[in-house]
């Protein structure tokens, strides 16, 4: 009967109630695109400007000199779970840009034991069935320089896209807005406001199916739960600076605040909001090798004798770039660094500049 608690689980887990504000919905697209940004503990909200800028500040878009594509795979949990992304930028003119991109986090082949007992008792393993949870998240995106120079600015429109199964399925969407400012000696500032708009889900749920599992077990039927959810907004506050040495050799450091308007155990939290910095450096060889690091995701977790130890994200990372192709990789920690289970993310960059 583990197997009907399972799949049960898994609905109340996606589509709690969420008639108050929910804490957490969404947090796919909270994972992070580009090995290079990852690298760095994504740092980035205040020097990205490239096509992946669709994703951490839209106005870094308006950097853009050509066309470009951006690829990026990689695994989370022993390879259980897939993410995946794909994007593409262009200039309009001088002034402003667009971009589009789309990301994939699923889990494939899972099984479906809802059907393995019949109405007999009987165990038929015929009638096990496997499906896919898959969440989708497709960005359009617009930036435009501002009169006031080095002042950019961008918006995301943003279709989410989530399905378990057969089970149920929701459509949502949301806002991002983001402002960059660059200072005449190589000072670098950020703002990005992500679900803006409070980013709404609605669930569509399949009755028949829920119904299965709920009343699976005498006496354990549960109630459907709420089809409504929203995200609440979140804001990234990014500074940084790159330094040139002897012409070919660079440091760029960079620091982010990243703030959610609730409380939780981040470093740094209250009731109004909570508050967590995230740390990142590249060294760069004419513009050719990168090495980088980071550090992020601080969180104060209670240990069982009710005292609080600090933990951090460490990433690792190394990038190569050569006549408009970039090729990154980076070695992350999706938890913290107590846990074993790192992560290898690889992704590609092309500029089509080079091809003309």
């Amino acid at each position: 009967m583990k197997n009907y608690y399972v799949i049960l689980l898994t609905l109340v887990t996606f589509i709690t109630s969420a008639q108050s504000t929910r804490k957490y919905s969404n947090e796919f697209m909270n994972i992070g695109v580009d090995a290079a940004s990852l690298g760095m503990s994504n740092a980035v909200v205040s020097q990205t400007n490239d096509v992946n800028s669709g994703y951490w500040n839209p106005a870094g878009l308006v950097h853009l000199e050509d066309n470009q594509l951006a690829l990026m795979h990689s695994s989370y949990f022993a390879n259980i779970a897939n993410f995946n992304y794909i994007a593409y930028g262009m200039p309009l003119d001088k002034e402003s840009a667009i971009g589009i991109s789309l990301i994939r986090f699923g889990v494939d082949d899972i099984l479906d034991t809802t059907q393995l007992i019949d109405d007999q008792g009987n165990i038929n393993y015929d009638r096990i069935s496997t499906f896919s949870t898959a969440d989708y998240g497709l960005t359009f995106s617009y930036a435009r320089k501002l009169p006031l120079d080095g002042l950019n600015f961008g918006v995301n429109a943003k279709i989410i896209r989530r399905i378990i199964g057969d089970f149920a399925s929701s459509w949502g969407f949301g806002l991002d807005v983001g402002i960059q400012f660059e200072s005449g000696n190589n000072w670098k500032f950020g703002l990005m406001a992500r679900d803006i708009s409070t980013t709404y889900n609605a669930w569509s749920i399949n009755e028949e199916k829920f119904e299965q599992i709920s009343g699976a077990v005498e006496g354990e039927n549960q109630e459907l739960p709420e089809t409504t959810e929203i995200t609440i907004p979140k804001l990234q506050l990014g500074v940084s600076k790159k330094w040139i040495i002897n012409y070919d050799y660079t440091i760029l450091g960079a620091v982010n605040l990243n703030a959610r308007f609730e409380e939780n155990n981040d470093v740094f939290s209250t009731s109004f909001a909570s508050i967590n910095p995230a740390l990142g450096f590249e060294f760069g060889y004419a513009d050719l090798v990168f090495l980088r690091t980071g550090f992020g995701n601080f969180q104060n977790e209670r240990q069982l004798d009710n005292s609080e130890n600090l933990t951090f994200q460490p990433n690792f990372g190394v990038g190569f770039k050569y006549k408009g192709i970039q090729i990154d990789y980076a070695f992350t920690d999706i938890g913290d660094q107590s846990a074993a289970l790192y992560s290898n993310v690889f992704s590609l960059k092309i500029d089509f500049g080079v091809f003309r």
